[in-house]
């Protein structure tokens, strides 16, 4: 049965609602109809997927327009194309059925749909008999969406998709491409309106900046060797074992001579084993999703399933990974779901209506960084977020995940002043779409992948972080957020402010050092000296000590002794290890020519031994989130500016931490220690090895009735351990 010639004159146009309709093979009572559009041919010839010659079409359209009948049953159809002398095929995506089911549809219509990134996206697949790419996206709102690429000459009117009416998602399999194809979505709103051309949400690789067309991929890789790393990590309390991350710009910790990024294998050269050497048990990167501008560092992304092709292939991170693991180096990302930039090719108004943010800005705008806000009590957008973090876990087998600005999500007023937010249902300022959402994401990560942790950024006092997120009853608002650690930001500022103050204060803010311990096991803290420390003007870690520079170094040696002697797990933004002078830019690698002087070279040596110790001594480690695992020995000192206390866990020798805040060397300061006999000197941070002056106890003190007299370094942490 022919078309109405409206229906024809509206698909030669490019803008009938659905092409698949009147394109293809469809059955009719005397045999198959072939309809097709084959730009630049004068004739075309129908041939089966194995090559076997079905018949001759007619031209009825000098738009190119071909159709047929054939005693055919319908199939995929290859097209030989014939004009000017030169023939060519083309195989036609509107003979070939969906590729998506009723189960698919029926998950995310629920929004819980745990595989998306097996279905949404650009997928090299075998479909009925042909190989090619099929295309996926969420677009409820839209008119129509065609994929546009390279593969057809950015014409959309060539691969207009299939729309799947009850989910508002579209699809189409395009046969005979393959990967590294540039492709984007050509959108047309409700309204008519053609959109910017749109990224995919769900690529698996982009084009290197400025440059952002989605690119076809295969993402991570088949043959992991990591099993036994990640048993490992599955079979272990993460919460008891050391963990201590080396915070990492991938963009800019190493360049190569042209200043240009390294790709992920030559990182994998020098990174991995640099880590290995330092003795730190993680890498944790900042966001290394595609992004389009350098200086937001990854924190403002545009796709987020895809690794940034400023470093290389997916597949290159799989190798990095997979790399660290079998040196037994766990690997974190920094995660963004608290907002998304305003690019055009983004997801603002993805398909002309405000789709995955809010419409409203009070709800939906960030003031902070210009930029916009999930909408999280949308399931679709939920569903979008939860399964990029499964996708991280699952396709490139990452240890965990750190979410960024999660304070920033948890309230409605976050940064913004009265009138400018909308309060909740039971008018508080609480976001419980993203608590919801928060809690979500943990437990599918948790339930899926053992040995798997998350890590919140959260500044403010919500209860809970790092609670488990187990199903509510209905009946209330749950808090537990679900997280296996938070960064202690309190531990940061306090010390920092501390460190910074000359030493004859110190004595007045002695609380700085103090207070922490009083919330120190209230949740399950990371202690986080990250690249907000030394940015924007704040300078670097080493210039934020006081004194002249001997007394810099010392303190920072002093300061690193402390931290690790402290409880909770342990990161360091990179360049810190070696008191980095510079504040660090995104511009350019570390200032790695000052590995050359002794006294930055004696931090890293002394960053090394920590490391080593805290993860050799159970004391030091297995009970950095139980208040058993400390103990005060000297809390009230403010005087002299001396701390002490006592590291132990169950069956292991204690080690006691003792450190003088001031440059006065201390000989004959007796420290009550809980049980008499030799105790061992096992760090120094004044040692000679350490660029210090070498003042100590000649390896060991001895205790009796309760106490022990010992040498306390000028600005310098010691750690004793009980021998016997």
């Amino acid at each position: 049965m022919k078309p109405p010639q409206s229906a024809l004159e509206s698909l030669l146009q490019g803008n009938h609602a659905d092409p698949f309709s009147l394109l293809g093979t469809h059955a009719g009572p005397d045999g198959t109809y072939l309809r097709a559009i084959l730009p630049g041919a004068d004739e075309a010839e129908a041939f089966s997927l194995d090559g076997r010659w079905l018949g001759a079409l007619t031209k009825v359209d000098d738009r190119f327009l071909f159709e047929g009948r054939l005693r055919i049953k319908p199939q995929p159809i290859r097209y030989r194309c014939t004009a000017g002398g030169h023939d060519w095929l083309v195989t036609d995506a509107y003979s070939f059925g969906p590729v998506l089911g009723p189960v698919d549809d029926l998950l995310i219509a629920q929004g819980t749909h745990m595989r998306l990134f097996d279905k949404l996206g650009a997928h090299l697949i075998e479909h009925e008999g042909a190989h090619g790419v099929h295309f996926a996206v969420w677009a409820p709102n839209a008119q129509q969406v065609s994929v546009v690429g390279d593969f057809n000459d950015w014409d959309p009117r060539r691969h207009i998709m299939r729309r799947r009416t009850d989910i508002g998602v579209w699809e189409i399999f395009v046969p005979d491409i393959g990967d590294y194809r540039a492709y984007k979505y050509h959108v047309v709103g409700a309204d008519g309106a053609v959109q910017p051309l749109k990224a995919d949400p769900f690529a698996f690789m982009a084009e290197i900046r400025p440059d952002n067309a989605s690119v076809t991929a295969v993402p991570a890789k088949l043959d992991w060797g990591d099993a036994r790393h990640r048993d490992h990590w599955a079979s272990v309390d993460a919460r008891k074992v050391p963990v201590s991350i080396y915070e990492v710009h991938a963009g800019s910790w190493k360049r190569d001579r042209w200043n240009w990024f390294l790709d992920w294998d030559a990182m994998a050269d020098e990174l991995i084993p640099y880590v290995v050497e330092m003795g730190f048990t993680h890498i944790e990167f900042l966001p290394i999703s595609e992004h389009p501008y350098d200086p937001s560092w990854g924190y403002q992304t545009t796709g987020l399933y895809a690794p940034s092709s400023r470093f290389g292939e997916p597949a290159g991170f799989a190798r990095f990974v997979d790399g660290a693991h079998r040196a037994g180096i766990g690997v974190i990302l920094d995660w963004v779901p608290a907002h998304f930039p305003t690019d055009e090719h983004g997801l603002v108004r993805f398909d002309g209506t405000a789709l995955y943010e809010h419409a409203d800005p009070k709800l939906g705008f960030h003031p902070d960084w210009q930029t916009l806000i999930y909408n999280f009590g949308r399931r679709e957008v939920q569903s979008f977020l939860v399964n990029n973090a499964l996708f991280w876990a699952e396709r490139y087998h990452v240890d965990g995940l750190r979410v960024d600005a999660v304070a920033s999500m948890l309230y409605r007023d976050y940064s913004r002043k009265a009138g400018e937010w909308i309060p909740n249902a039971e008018g508080g300022r609480e976001n419980w779409e993203a608590v919801e959402f928060l809690r979500q994401t943990n437990r599918a990560l948790y339930g899926s992948h053992p040995g798997f942790m998350t890590i919140a950024e959260e500044s403010t006092a919500w209860p809970g972080v790092t609670q488990p997120a187990y199903e509510g009853d209905g009946k209330g608002r749950e808090t537990a957020l679900g997280f296996g650690f938070k960064w202690n930001m309190g531990f940061m500022h306090d010390t920092l402010r501390y460190m910074a103050r000359d030493a004859v204060h110190r004595k007045y803010h002695h609380d700085d050092l103090t207070f922490g311990l009083v919330y120190a096991f209230s949740e399950n803290y990371v202690l986080a000296l990250s690249h907000d420390e030394v940015v924007h003007g704040k300078g670097s870690l080493l210039n934020k000590m006081s004194g002249d520079d001997w007394q810099k170094f010392a303190n920072l040696r002093a300061y690193y002794a402390f931290m690790w002697g402290y409880p909770g797990k342990k990161l360091l933004f990179m360049g810190q290890e070696f008191a980095q002078r510079r504040e660090w830019s995104e511009d350019r690698a570390l200032d790695w020519d000052l590995r050359g002087a002794p006294a930055h070279e004696g931090v890293r040596n002394l960053v090394k031994d920590l490391n080593r110790l805290y993860c050799d001594k159970e004391a030091l480690h297995a009970g950095d989130c139980e208040p058993d695992g400390f103990e005060w020995l000297i809390v009230d000192d403010t005087e002299n500016s001396v701390f002490a206390w006592l590291r132990k866990a169950p069956g292991a020798p204690p080690i006691a931490v003792i450190a003088n805040m001031t440059p006065t060397m201390r000989t004959g300061y007796e420290v009550p220690l809980p049980i008499d006999g030799q105790w061992s000197e096992i760090l120094n941070s004044d040692s000679i090895h350490y660029g210090g002056t070498g003042k100590g106890n000649l390896g060991q003190v001895k205790a009796l009735g309760g106490t022990a007299s010992v040498t306390l370094p000028p600005l310098a942490t010691v750690m004793l351990e009980y021998t016997a």
